[in-house]
Order: structure tokens, then C-alpha cells, then sequence
């Protein structure tokens, strides 16, 4: 069974730092892009960044230079390093996998192309 599990969320003050975790199995990390999504309450889910297997990585503009994606492919794991923590950061954060896009990881992150999601983990960030 393909599953995913995010963690690592919690409060933290602006400028705080969180790490998220990305658990998977079921499946092989050949061909895959593993993606971070958030919700804020009221918003649509939006993309945040995306690793693939061939270590290609995306970055929305909002967490460029402060958030960083990493994946250690012999435990099947995805990190989301989040610095420099910001209020509009506060969200529910999921993450999920995208099969068979090859080289490279898509220019945007539509959640619609991405086919397996996990539980997601709450960050809140008080100003």
C-alpha cells in the first residue's frame, strides 16, 4: 500500500525554524517527484516545493532562499527545512507524490497532477 506521512509541524515564533518529514512506503523512489503542499484556513492548497528522484527541485517565490527540500532515498524520506518561519507560513502542510513525470519536476506544482497524499501537519507561526 503507497502511503505517506508528514511530521515535524508545531508552533513557533516568526523567524523560528521547523523541520517537516516526509515518511513513505509502498513504492520505490524511481521516477517519482515527492511534493510539500499547505492550506491556510480560507486559502487553496498551495504547492511549496517538490523534489524528484533525479534530485531536481522547485521552489514557490513566497519560501525561496528560506525554506530548503532534501530526500534520503535509502530511508524513503523527504525534509522540508523551514527558516526564518513567517506568519503567512501558518498552514496545514501535506505531503504527496507524483509518479512518472521524468526529468526534471513540473514549473508549477498543480495538486492535480500529484496522485497520493498523506496526512498533513500543522505549523503555526504567531507573530
Amino acid at each position: 500500500e503507497v502511503q505517506l506521512q508528514a511530521s515535524g509541524g508545531g508552533l513557533v515564533q516568526t523567524g523560528g525554524s521547523l523541520r517537516l518529514s516526509c515518511a513513505t512506503s509502498g513504492f520505490t523512489f524511481d521516477d517519482v517527484t515527492i511534493g510539500w503542499f499547505r492550506q491556510a484556513p480560507g486559502k487553496e492548497r498551495e504547492g511549496v516545493s517538490c523534489i524528484s528522484s533525479d534530485g531536481s527541485t522547485y521552489y514557490t517565490d513566497s519560501v525561496l532562499g528560506r525554506f530548503a527540500i532534501s530526500s534520503d532515498n535509502a530511508k524513503k524520506m523527504v525534509y522540508l527545512q523551514m527558516n526564518r518561519l513567517r506568519p503567512e507560513d501558518t498552514g496545514v502542510y501535506y505531503c504527496a507524490r507524483l509518479s512518472g513525470w521524468g526529468i526534471g519536476v513540473p514549473t508549477t506544482m498543480p495538486a492535480t497532477v500529484f496522485d497520493t497524499w498523506g496526512q498533513g501537519t500543522q505549523v503555526t507561526v504567531s507573530s
